[in-house]
C-alpha cells in the first residue's frame, strides 16, 4: 500500500481536524469568490463553498432546471485503489459486486460496518483495468486502508488532487459539446469518458446529484480555473451560471437524493444504536447484492431480509390545501421558506409517531410541498396518508402527508 511522503498523510489527515480554524479554498475559489455576490459561503468537508452567488438561489436553481449550472464539488472525497485486487477489495468493503463493473462505468453503492450498518454513500467508477476511484461525502481513507491490507492494493487519497465540477441541466451537454473533442452523445447513463475540454485533458462522467441531465468534471486541480473560464467562455447561448448548494439542495429534494448527515447518519458517528441505519433503512436496498462472495455486512444484512425491514425512507407530498387552512385561520397568506429545510419533523399515524421527516421544501418546478423521512415499515406503503407536524404562527399542528414514489422529479431527458 502507497503510504505517500509525511506532508501527503498530513495534508490527508488535516482535513479530518476539528479545531482547524478555517475552511480553506477549492481549486476553483479564484472564480467562485469573484461570482459570488452575496458573499454567502459554508464550510463543506474542510473547504469555502458557495451557499448562493446572488442573495437568493433562484435564479441559480431556474438555470439549473431550464438551462445549465457549474457547481463546484471539489471537496467531494476522492480514494483511487489500483492492483490486481482492486475489483475484489471494493467488492469486499462495499455492498456490491464490483467484478464485473466495466471500463468506463460508473456506479452507485453504500458501504456498511460489520452489523449492516451504513457508513456512507457514494460512486466507484472504473477508470483502467486495475484501476478504480471511490467517492464519498466523508472522509473514509483510513477506514480503507484499515481493510486494505489483506488485498493485493494501492490505496491514494486523491481528494487534494482533483478539481471536481457538476455541469447540470438541460443545455448542459450541448455547452459541453461545444468545448469538446470526441462526441459525448456516445458517453451514457453513469458512464465516464477521457477526453479534452478546450485545450485540458478531462474525465467526465454522466453523473450529478441533481435529478436533471448532467456531467461531473474531473481534472487536475492546476487547470480548474483554466477549465472554468472555458466554460463560461462557451456558456452564453446555453444560459450558464455557476449555483451553489442552495440550488443544489432543492433539486436533490425534488430529485428524492438522500444527504448524509440529514437524511441519516454514518454509524460511525452515531452516539445511540437507534440511530444507526441499515441500507434499507434509508431506501438503499437497490444497491445491496446480497447473494455473493462475503462482505461487510453481509451476515446482518442477510438476517434482516429474514426478519423484514424496521423503516422505509419515504417520499411524501404534504396536503397543501390544509397547510394554507392554517395560516387562513391567524389571518396569515401561507409563507413556506423558498430554501430547502432540513430538521426532524414528527410523522404520524393512527395516533402516535410512526417516524421523521429529514428534509423537504416547496418544489418551484412540481408546485407541491415535498418532504424525504424515514417511516415504519408497516406504515410505508405507497399511498397511504399519514400527518406531519406543521408550526403556524408557533403553534403545531398536523396535516396529511401522502407517501409517495421517489423521485419526485425525474424528467425523461435525464437519461437521454
Amino acid at each position: 500500500m502507497a503510504a505517500g511522503t509525511l506532508a501527503e498523510t498530513w495534508a490527508r489527515g488535516a482535513r479530518l481536524l476539528p479545531f482547524r480554524a478555517m475552511p480553506i479554498p477549492t481549486p476553483f475559489h479564484p472564480r467562485t469568490s469573484e461570482a459570488c455576490s452575496s458573499l454567502f459561503w459554508k464550510e463543506w468537508a474542510g473547504y469555502h463553498a458557495v451557499r448562493s452567488y446572488d442573495t437568493c438561489h433562484e435564479r441559480e436553481y431556474y438555470a439549473l432546471r431550464h438551462a445549465a449550472v457549474a457547481i463546484d464539488v471539489s471537496p467531494l472525497f476522492k480514494v483511487d485503489v489500483r492492483g490486481p485486487q482492486a475489483a475484489d477489495f471494493l467488492s469486499f468493503v462495499t455492498v456490491r459486486s464490483l467484478r464485473k463493473l466495466g471500463l468506463g462505468r460508473v456506479t452507485y453503492l453504500c458501504w456498511c460496518d460489520d452489523d449492516g450498518k451504513v457508513l456512507d454513500d457514494g460512486t466507484v467508477m472504473r477508470l483502467g483495468e486495475q484501476h478504480y476511484r471511490i467517492t464519498s461525502a466523508d472522509p473514509g481513507y483510513f477506514w480503507l486502508a484499515r481493510h486494505a491490507r489483506r488485498f493485493d492494493v494501492e490505496l491514494e487519497d486523491v481528494s487534494g488532487q482533483i478539481a471536481s465540477l457538476a455541469v447540470q441541466g438541460p443545455t448542459s451537454r450541448d455547452l459541453l459539446q461545444s468545448v469538446c473533442a470526441d462526441d459525448l452523445s456516445e458517453l451514457g447513463f453513469f458512464r465516464s469518458m477521457q477526453t479534452r475540454l478546450g485545450n485540458l485533458e478531462c474525465l467526465i462522467t454522466r453523473t450529478g446529484y441533481t435529478g436533471d441531465l448532467g456531467f461531473e468534471l474531473w481534472l487536475p486541480a492546476t487547470s480548474a480555473v483554466e477549465l472554468w473560464d472555458t466554460l463560461f467562455r462557451a456558456g452564453g447561448p446555453f444560459g450558464l451560471l455557476p449555483a451553489g448548494l442552495d440550488a443544489l439542495d432543492v433539486s436533490r429534494v425534488e430529485a428524492g437524493f438522500i444527504l448524509l448527515g440529514i437524511d441519516y447518519m454514518s454509524a460511525r458517528r452515531c452516539l445511540a444504536e437507534h440511530q444507526k441505519s441499515t441500507p434499507t433503512d434509508i431506501g438503499l436496498e437497490r444497491c445491496v447484492q446480497l447473494e455473493r462472495e462475503p462482505f461487510l455486512g453481509q451476515a446482518a444484512l442477510l438476517a434482516e431480509r429474514e426478519r423484514g425491514p424496521a423503516w422505509n425512507m419515504a417520499g411524501l407530498v404534504i396536503d397543501w390545501e390544509q397547510l394554507e387552512t392554517l395560516f387562513e385561520a391567524e389571518g396569515l397568506p401561507p409563507s413556506l421558506p423558498t430554501a430547502a429545510w432540513r430538521g426532524g419533523l414528527p410523522v404520524y399515524a393512527d395516533g402516535r409517531q410512526v417516524g421523521r421527516a429529514t428534509s423537504g421544501v416547496f418544489s418551484p418546478t412540481l408546485k407541491q410541498n415535498l418532504a424525504i423521512g424515514q417511516i415504519e415499515a408497516a406504515y410505508g406503503q405507497l399511498g397511504r396518508v399519514l400527518e406531519i407536524e406543521a408550526t403556524v404562527e408557533h403553534k403545531r399542528h398536523r396535516v396529511a402527508a401522502t407517501v409517495t414514489n421517489r423521485p419526485f422529479y425525474d424528467p425523461p431527458h435525464k437519461r437521454s
